[in-house]
């Protein structure tokens, strides 16, 4: 089970939920970029400790200079997302901030059509499709 995509596709979304919902109760009373730069620091240390516990820390001089790239690429889009998310999250519902953010699950299937070649089967894209509309419908509502 723990070699199953899904198994940790699943626990992802169970953490961001419980990610929400903490956010959210954390965020009063705080700017929300003083929120994300806390909750950054505890992401970093917790997986600092991991690497370290697990011995998966690697040399930077084993990555290529594309890899390391991409990585910072992907960091800077991700802290960019934490603080539109955590400022969305302080103005209005987690039950409605979290559904938009999860239109990035919509945007991925595009990009990865467009940028990757990958190809999702005319019942995959009906799936887009629904999260699109529940997005949306949970948003208007």
């Amino acid at each position: 089970m723990t070699n199953s995509w899904q198994f940790w596709a699943l626990l992802s979304a169970g953490f961001a939920a419980l990610t929400a919902i903490f956010a959210k109760i954390g965020i009063e009373g705080v700017n929300s970029n003083y929120a994300t730069f806390l909750r950054t620091i505890v992401v970093v240390l917790a997986l600092a400790a991991l690497l370290w516990a697990t011995g998966q820390v690697q040399p930077l001089g084993m990555l290529s200079g594309r890899t390391i790239a991409f990585l910072v690429l992907s960091g800077l889009m991700t802290g960019a997302s934490w603080l539109c998310y955590f400022r969305a999250l302080q103005i209005g519902k987690a039950a409605q901030v979290a559904p938009v953010d999860k239109l990035s699950v919509v945007f991925v299937a595009i990009l990865a059509a467009l940028f990757l070649g990958e190809r999702l089967s005319p019942g995959g894209w009906a799936g887009v499709g629904l999260i699109s509309a529940g997005a949306l419908l949970l948003a208007l509502s």
